[in-house]
């Protein structure tokens, strides 16, 4: 498979999550065939269909040859190393790594959508992706600065 760019959405609402998210982060710089790691600022929110803290979420980015079910394999390792729980939909967490999109592919299994089903629904997506990438283009959604207006009314706060 040839490299593509992977972006990654980062989200947690419970314990030390500033800790956790950088933790994270750190994480993703260490996978295999991955290089030139880039990270949005952190943003705050709250949650969608579901209570709880407000999350703080960001948007990382990078380059790899591993396919689309390899990323998120080692986003779920990466994810049960921090403690997270799937008690019920929409749980609040110590972490939630998402794999928003893998270059252009287009893929919708029983274990894997991409893009991300609901990536353009989501202020704390797509606010961080436009900041990290501006000139973005989500499959079948067009580019990401077009998806900004009609999530004017959620609420979200750039934090650092």
């Amino acid at each position: 498979m040839t490299e593509a760019t992977v972006y990654i959405g980062l989200g947690a609402n419970l314990g030390d999550v500033r800790a956790t998210l950088s933790a994270a982060y750190a994480d993703l710089q260490q996978l295999p065939g991955t290089h030139g790691h880039r990270c949005s600022p952190w943003f705050s929110s709250r949650p969608v269909d579901a209570c709880g803290p407000d999350y703080l979420n960001a948007v990382a980015c990078f380059e790899t040859a591993l396919s689309p079910q390899s990323v998120l394999a080692e986003l779920q390792r990466i994810e049960a190393r921090h403690g997270r729980e799937r008690p019920y939909r929409n749980a609040p967490r110590t972490l939630d790594l998402d794999l928003l999109l893998h270059g252009q592919v287009s893929l919708n299994t029983p274990d894997l959508t991409v893009p991300h089903p609901r990536l353009h629904e989501r202020a704390f997506v797509v606010m961080p992706l436009a900041s990290l990438a501006p000139d973005l283009i989500v499959p079948g959604r067009g580019a990401i600065r077009w998806l900004l207006p009609a999530l004017a009314g959620q609420v979200i706060e750039q934090v650092c």
